[in-house]
């Protein structure tokens, strides 16, 4: 077995963030009763997601800061609303009220819990690596079930920099304890994860959760799998 070690993304590879986050939006949407702003709930989502998935680009490669991102996020999608007035107050309410909804869902990616019986079988030393945030990244886990088949979990919060930074992974392997030759990362992200690992020096499974074109990508994953489940018959 050539991998010993595993560096497993957690959001959208393991746990459902998006899938849960369209929920917990609802929930903010109702709770604060933005109806009154907006013609409809898609309104409010699309602009949402076109300002969170911006910010998160800008946050990993450190662009901006965290303040800066948990405001922004809600105070874009807000500016759009008819008659509502967006202060910063409102905007950190509303994303504390958002995070709670998100990090109590159990949601995860199809075949998850599978996978992680199958790795853990196989003797494979598992970390979780993440940019999401310390206190919101340990309730997911909590409320997903998946906290148990961590050796350790790699938070950006506490590396003092984000995946793709190699200084992430110089961290990742401080803490774990792994070794270059023998560690594979595996996640979602072609960016981050994927291109952030293979800068680092280790091989890298792309999850194609998102259907992207490698092609035009720098580099070549070492693999690529579509499903959860693909991920059992290379490891």
């Amino acid at each position: 077995m050539k991998y010993k070690d595993l560096f497993l993304d957690f959001d959208d590879t393991l746990y459902d963030t998006y899938g849960n986050a369209v929920i917990a939006l609802r929930e903010t949407f109702d709770e604060y009763h933005l109806e009154r702003y907006f013609d409809n709930l898609q309104v409010f989502n699309d602009a949402y997601w076109e300002a969170n998935i911006d910010l998160w680009s800008s946050y990993s490669r450190g662009a901006i800061t965290r303040d800066y991102l948990i405001v922004e996020r809600f105070r874009r999608p807000l500016s759009e609303g008819e008659g509502l007035e967006v202060t910063e107050a409102l905007c950190l309410e509303m994303s504390d009220r958002f995070l709670e909804f998100c990090s109590s869902k159990p949601g995860v990616v199809a075949g998850a819990h599978e996978l992680m019986d199958y790795l853990k079988g196989r003797g494979y030393r598992m970390h979780m690596t993440s940019n999401g945030f310390h206190e919101v990244q340990y309730k997911k886990l909590a409320a997903c079930g998946l906290r148990d088949y961590f050796d350790t979990v790699i938070l950006s919060e506490d590396a003092g920099v984000n995946k793709p930074s190699p200084l992430y992974f110089d961290y990742a392997f401080k803490v774990s304890g792994a070794n270059k030759e023998t560690t594979l990362m595996i996640g979602d992200n072609l960016q981050t994860d994927i291109l952030g690992a293979l800068n680092a020096g280790i091989d890298a499974m792309l999850f194609n959760r998102w259907n992207v074109d490698v092609k035009d990508s720098p580099q070549t994953p070492t693999f690529v799998v579509s499903h959860l489940k693909d991920i059992m018959n290379i490891l």
